[in-house]
């Protein structure tokens, strides 16, 4: 190709996987569903956005190292600490069940029914282990399943990532070495490989933690930091033993998420967008190098394959995984339904497929076209009957909101639990100590880790949240927390009013809508709570009490509608009114 040809061609493919994900996000659907047919359709029709043609021998190792910076973004969601509770039997057992059915059940089909060794059967069984939270994600946050099916789900998917990785790494040097004589050498070199990714991970780990810990980087510095050491890293493990790099990538994730004593940023705009675009990126070119003539014997032994994954391994996995434990009958079944392959099964499948057809592996050239068919299969057969299914099996989450609390004042804890007895379920997360003890001795459900954490991203998928009350007393913290999580929560975002005599360094300046009523601020609202008032809920219905600020209105539905300082919502028949009775001392000042 020309110059300008491999110009065009880049450049189309940078246009189309931002258009695709564009379209996904309007349609509001899996990007999947669109990024995988726009690549295959292109790449059938126009020879210039194929990656093989336009990046030769380079394209391989290109897709291994992004692949490495997918693994490790997924790696640092891998807080260990998170995973707690009923959910973490169900999640363990989902992961280790999960995997060794899927590659031994796949495997021993592939082999016969696609016609493959033993070795390229094996190689694809362990590609399709994965799922990942890039595809599980935005299925479940449009069918909205009950929170423990939500906490399960997202935490498999985003622990399967990283796992499909090491174990696709592993079983690619284990297939090579396998076509080696000499069964000591086999397990030397299959040992070898596995401890060249593992160290080199802690080692690319141990030097980011001493870089993030002593030296003092901006956000976007720190991120080219870790994007640097995850591709330098990736590419020094490769260079000493093929394909090691991906292990490294996981193993630096992972290291990352749970050494003490480092703070990473939960706001990570540039490192989540650069992670978007190489996912659309990846999914466009890896589906354009899929031709038709590839696909033309592989369909419908691939469909037979979904069928036995879909039908047969996962729904076994699912109620083995949820034996004995206290999850309903209707949420095991819809475990059992929830398992799409995304974008990690997409680019290690490219990424040891080539390499396999050079070795002679036997069957190695339909493990690509196979796992795009089961990609794009079992995407839209759970994204068309995900949200029926879930509703059939009564395992849809109910339509109340479950806002996010921030601060734990006296009055604060009072008001979170007159919404939790108007029927809503409260979160909340406190930074000091002795308010996060007052939110526990009210029984209330306070939300882990740090605040950015909680409230957006996965924290937020995980707890279901819904919107965000800023109630602390500290006016700028309100108005910069404000301002940060209006650009990243999936829902309202609301701060308490400054007071008109405020001389804050930002409170008084920052735009958004402020909560309650005139002169309803926090050091006010603390006042009156001092001298004897409370938060009450009533029934809605005719005057409000005399004296009693209307805070919020709760809908029979269980939404809830706040008082803005521009909007005060009309209470309506069966509503609940959430209210600041007047206080019972003297207020004095």
């Amino acid at each position: 190709m020309t110059a300008d040809q491999v110009l065009v061609g880049l450049g189309l493919i940078v246009v189309l996987a931002v258009a695709s994900q564009l379209l996904a996000n309007r349609l509001r659907v899996p990007a999947l569903l669109v990024l995988l047919p726009v690549g295959f359709t292109a790449g059938a029709l126009i020879d210039s956005v194929d990656p093989e043609q336009l990046l030769g021998a380079a394209f391989s190792p290109l897709v291994s190292l992004a692949v490495a910076v997918i693994l490790y973004d997924a790696g640092l969601g891998l807080d260990l600490k998170r995973l707690k509770g009923h959910t973490r039997r169900v999640v363990h057992r989902l992961l280790v069940l999960g995997t060794v059915l899927t590659v031994v059940s796949a495997a021993l089909f592939a082999v016969p029914v696609l016609d493959m060794s033993l070795g390229a059967a094996v190689m694809l069984a362990s590609i399709l282990v994965v799922s990942g939270p890039t595809v599980v994600g935005p299925l479940l946050g449009f069918v909205r399943p009950t929170e423990r099916l939500q906490r399960i789900l997202i935490w498999e998917g985003s622990l399967i990532d990283p796992v499909g990785g090491i174990l696709g790494a592993l079983v690619f040097h284990a297939v090579l070495v396998g076509e080696r004589p000499g069964f000591g050498r086999q397990v030397g070199e299959f040992a070898a490989s596995a401890a060249v990714g593992v160290a080199g991970g802690a080692l690319g780990a141990g030097v980011l933690w001493l870089l993030l810990r002593r030296v003092r980087l901006s956000e976007e510095l720190a991120t080219s930091v870790q994007v640097a050491a995850v591709i330098g890293m990736a590419t020094a493990c490769d260079a000493l033993r093929d394909d090691t790099g991906l292990i490294s990538a996981v193993v630096m994730g992972m290291a990352m998420a749970n050494l003490p004593g480092l703070d990473l940023p939960a706001r990570r705009p540039f490192f989540d967008t650069l992670v978007s675009l190489i996912i659309g990126l990846l999914f466009v070119s890896i589906s354009a190098t899929v031709t038709p003539s590839s696909l033309r014997h592989v369909v419908l032994p691939s469909l037979a394959l979904v069928g036995l994954l879909v039908l047969v391994t996962r729904p076994l996995v699912a109620h083995l995984a949820t034996l004995r434990t206290d999850v309903p009958r209707g949420e095991r079944w819809f475990i059992g339904w929830m398992a799409p392959r995304g974008i990690v099964a997409a680019a290690t499948a490219s990424t040891f497929s080539a390499d396999l057809i050079d070795k002679g592996v036997t069957g190695a050239e339909r493990i690509l076209p196979a796992t795009f068919l089961v990609i794009v299969a079992t995407v839209m057969l759970y994204g068309l009957t995900a949200f029926p299914v879930a509703r059939r099996l009564g395992a849809l989450r109910p339509a109340r909101s479950r806002p996010l609390l921030v601060g734990g004042a006296p009055w604060a804890v009072d008001l979170a639990c007159a919404l939790r007895t108007a029927g809503l379920d409260v979160l909340m997360w406190a930074g000091a100590e002795r308010e996060r003890e007052r939110i526990v001795e009210a029984g209330l459900t306070l939300a882990p880790g740090e605040l950015l954490a909680a409230a957006t991203g996965a924290g937020a998928e995980l707890e279901g949240i819904t919107g965000v009350l800023l109630l602390t007393d500290e006016n700028d913290f309100n108005a910069l927390a404000s301002t940060t999580l209006r650009e990243s929560v999936d829902g309202s975002v609301h701060r308490l009013a400054s007071p008109s005599a405020s001389h804050g360094v930002v409170a008084p300046y920052t735009g958004g809508e402020s909560l309650f009523g005139e002169g309803l601020t926090g050091p006010e609202l603390a006042r009156r709570y001092e001298a004897g008032a409370r938060v009450v809920v009533r029934p809605a219905g005719g005057a409000l009490p005399d004296r009693h600020a209307l805070l919020f209105v709760v809908s029979p539905d269980k939404q809830l509608t706040p008082v803005t300082g521009t909007r005060t919502p009309a209470p309506g028949a069966g509503d609940s009114v959430i209210l600041l009775s007047p206080p019972t001392g003297v207020l004095t000042g």
